[in-house]
């Protein structure tokens, strides 16, 4: 069960960082201060980048609940 959850864990791990680094940078960062950020503030987002937001909390979610469930089998096996 450890070894499942364990595998679980590696993948969830994998898939969570590779939907971050999908992500479309939000700018905030020096240069906006100097007006650098300003077509990011135009464009809205579109139906493909909310759908990778959701994925994205949702898969976090899940690498949560598997990192408790992990937490809480070692604490009972050990």
């Amino acid at each position: 069960m450890i070894m499942g959850f364990s595998i679980a864990l590696v993948v969830f791990s994998l898939l969570l960082l590779l939907l971050v680094l999908m992500q479309k940078g939000k700018g905030g960062g020096l240069s906006d201060m100097f007006g650098g950020g300003m077509q990011a503030s135009i464009g809205g987002s579109s139906v493909a980048e909310r759908n990778l937001v959701r994925l994205t909390v949702v898969v976090g979610l899940l690498w949560f609940a598997v990192v408790v469930a992990l937490g809480i089998l070692m604490k009972l096996d050990a």
